[in-house]
């Protein structure tokens, strides 16, 4: 009797070990489970932002080259006013005083030319490369910006300092530049416009927030 009963408590006794066991080991996997849970969600996640600024960019470069094939060859007539609806047409002088600014403009890129007078545009034009365009303004005061560049987009936003939704502009190769006001009287200024092969044009750097 006493060795079968010491025999009973033993085999109760694995059984129980063996129980505890399988426990602790589903209770184990249970919290390695819960552990890496927030690591795999944070993982997809990730893969998924991934993916989605992957497509956005590859959509905007679609977009991107969509518009350069459309608009790169696109170009204004010659003496075009594109920003009449904010800055108005060109008006010929019928003042007493008379003064004329003439540009060419370079033989390898089109420009718009913006006159100003008291930080407000007074006259601008759409020149073609190798063209050459004159504007007539009384005497006084004024600054001329250049506006260069290549392949015309009549929808693209440009900054401006005196109109809002200010719409076309150069897709490619563009750059601003200026010069320093100038008092005319009677005068006739002219600038010959040279794209140089470093990329800077021969007048001042500038911005088209402060040509338009």
């Amino acid at each position: 009797m006493i060795i079968i009963s010491t025999f009973f408590l033993m085999s109760c006794e694995s059984e129980r070990e063996k129980e505890n066991r399988l426990k602790l080991e589903e209770q184990a996997r249970t919290e390695l489970a819960a552990e890496n849970l927030p690591i795999s969600d944070e993982l997809e996640w990730e893969n998924q932002r991934v993916a989605e600024e992957n497509r956005q960019a590859a959509e905007l470069e679609r977009k991107t080259k969509e518009l350069y094939n459309r608009y790169i060859n696109n170009s204004l007539s010659q003496g075009a006013t594109p920003y009449s609806s904010c800055f108005g047409g060109n008006k010929s002088c019928t003042n007493n005083g008379c003064s004329e600014i003439k540009v060419n403009a370079p033989k390898d890129s089109d420009v718009i030319v913006t006159i100003k007078s008291e930080n407000q545009v007074v006259r601008h034009a759409y020149i073609k490369k190798g063209y050459t365009y004159t504007f007539q303004l009384p005497n006084g005061t004024y600054q001329p910006f250049f506006y260069y560049g290549k392949g015309w987009n009549p929808e693209k936003e440009i900054s401006s300092q005196s109109c809002d939704g200010l719409k076309g502009g150069f897709i490619a190769d563009t750059q601003v530049g200026k010069d320093d006001p100038q008092t005319l009287n009677n005068d006739i200024l002219t600038y010959s416009l040279i794209l140089q092969k470093s990329g800077n044009f021969s007048t001042k750097p500038s911005s088209e927030n402060e040509a338009f």
